[in-house]
């Protein structure tokens, strides 16, 4: 087993499943070969033209740019995108119908849970493997850069049909420690023994399982992907807003952001997302510890009260922290006389829901409250009110949080800033310019800056890539995935580079001895900061 190898299979699963949709709806507007006939085109020309929402098709362009498909160019000083034709172009306009066919089965993926016992479910994903398995009668080419599109795009479509299994299976328990170490029968699992037969019998031919009569047994390939299940959930929560990509690029963009108060988001599965993001962030979470473990050695009257995790998604890393403390610092061996003050807030119901459950669950105390990363005035208010809790004498946590926070225009427009970011913004459909986008990170840290100046703030956070950069890397990435999904749900990762530049501006200080970064080459998608004032 060759876990690099395996790995790479992850990253183009993930490829696929934001690729496939994005190219199927520019394909119908015949975008791309308007851009192979025009050779060189920009964003604003393409967006008129085909009266599109500019954000988001913004976006789509540079998931193929991402995926080597397109070459993308923005020239932040005069804040335009031109796109370009290359030789890989030419191969996607003759493969794109193969994604095509793995559409209808992504629409129903979206219901999964009930799906997958549907006999119509079944006879899909049955075709769908007997295609992929004979290349869908495709004779793969001898010309060596053909033939690497070729496998490219069946490794999307393998992605397409896998993510949402995987994801299912994770999350209901299929990838029990139990399974893993015995061999099983499908009845075991699941009530509708003959068509679950039918998924374990794909994966079967993946290498993940060995069957013998009706049993079924994990390879080490398979116990591999069971325990990177997670990886793929954040990805997958977002099909209900990928099936929606026509809309996205070319209708009503904001229809799928506008819920009343109290009613479920639908442009993504909220529970699935938690699950897959406590899953996929739990090892960031123990390189975390160095810096738990720091802060709370020190002498007792320079340590924090207590901690606030901002956007506390399912509980994990609250529980994490805990157990660093109590275990491994002099705060660990004095909460009887120093309490620890643990808080969880969540802008979500269902993050809250689920933090409070894992929790209990695990006898850790802590105050789970709403909470709105962009407004901490009222949430220091809250604390305060509520909990008689300083914000400030807690040390500021968050994963993954701020690129997620509701967009704001900026009060002060900074007419002399050129971004030097390569990312594609939007704003329900709206194109926003780099340098808005930095501004408004640069307002919103400016907004914290009396809370943290205390304690500081432990910041893990997601970063976008140059897409030159993501498209000579294939299968050593994400980042196509992670910059499609959070362009399409108005989110706003920035580079590494672009990020720290900008908490140096708003007149925070790194800890340079504690940064790290993920992985720690120049593909790295994600850094730790603890920063201080």
């Amino acid at each position: 087993m060759n876990k690099e190898i395996l790995r790479s299979l992850i990253f183009r699963h993930l490829d696929g499943i934001v690729t496939a949709p994005t190219v199927t709806s520019l394909v119908k507007k015949d975008i791309i070969c308007y851009i192979i006939d025009k050779n060189e085109v920009s964003l604003s020309v393409l967006t008129e033209t085909f009266k599109a929402n500019d954000g988001y098709l913004n976006v789509a362009l540079r998931t193929l740019a991402s995926q080597g498909f397109l070459d993308y160019k923005v020239d932040n000083a005069k804040d335009e995108v031109i796109l370009s034709a290359n030789t890989h172009t030419q191969y996607l306009q003759k493969y794109s119908p193969l994604y095509f066919k793995v559409i209808p089965f992504q629409r129903k993926s979206t219901d999964i849970r009930n799906q997958i016992v549907e006999h119509s479910f079944i006879e899909e994903f049955t075709r769908l493997i007997l295609s992929i398995q004979n290349n869908f009668g495709m004779t793969i080419s001898d010309h060596p850069e053909e033939k690497k599109i070729q496998e490219q795009i069946l490794k999307h479509i393998e992605g397409c049909i896998i993510g949402p299994v995987i994801v299912y299976l994770g999350m209901t328990g299929m990838f029990h420690k139990y399974f893993m170490e015995t061999s099983f029968q499908a009845a075991e699992f699941h009530k509708n023994e003959e068509n679950f037969e039918v998924i374990l019998d794909f994966l079967t031919h993946l290498e993940w399982f060995k069957k013998s009569g009706n049993n079924y047994k994990f390879t080490e390939t398979g116990i591999y992907f069971a325990k990177r299940a997670a990886s793929y959930g954040v990805t997958v929560s977002y099909l209900p807003l990928l099936n929606k990509m026509d809309d996205l690029l070319f209708g009503n963009a904001s229809k799928m952001r506008e819920i009343k108060e109290g009613e479920d988001e639908i442009h993504v599965d909220r529970a699935m997302n938690v699950w897959g993001s406590g899953g996929a962030h739990s090892n960031y979470f123990k390189v975390a510890n160095d810096f738990i473990i720091e802060i709370f050695n020190q002498p007792i009257h320079l340590q924090p009260k207590g901690v606030l995790d901002m956007g506390c998604g399912n509980g994990a890393f609250i529980q994490h922290i805990f157990n660093t403390i109590e275990r491994h610092t002099i705060r660990g061996k004095m909460l009887e006389e120093y309490p620890l003050f643990l808080v969880g807030a969540d802008y979500n119901p269902a993050a809250l829901k689920a933090t409070r459950a894992n929790l209990i669950s695990n006898d850790i105390w802590a105050k789970v409250i709403w909470g709105d990363i962009g407004n901490p005035k009222k949430l220091a208010e809250d604390l305060k009110k509520d909990y008689d809790i300083e914000l400030s004498d807690l040390l500021n946590i968050r994963t993954f949080l701020d690129h997620n926070r509701i967009w704001k225009t900026p009060e002060n427009k900074n007419p002399e800033r050129i971004s030097t970011s390569t990312g594609a913004y939007a704003f329900r459909g709206k194109r926003l310019s780099n340098k808005l986008v930095e501004e408004s990170l640069k307002e919103h840290l400016d907004l914290w800056m009396p809370y943290i100046r205390k304690n500081g703030l432990l910041i893990i956070e997601l970063h976008a890539l140059d897409p030159k950069l993501t498209s000579g890397n294939i299968g050593k990435t994400a980042a196509t995935a992670y910059e499609a999904t959070h362009g399409y749900s108005d989110q706003y990762i920035l580079e590494i580079d672009v990020f720290r530049k900008l908490c140096l501006e708003t007149g925070l200080n790194i800890d340079q001895e504690l940064f790290r970064k993920f992985p720690d080459s120049e593909l790295a998608t994600v850094s730790i900061n603890l920063l201080k004032s």
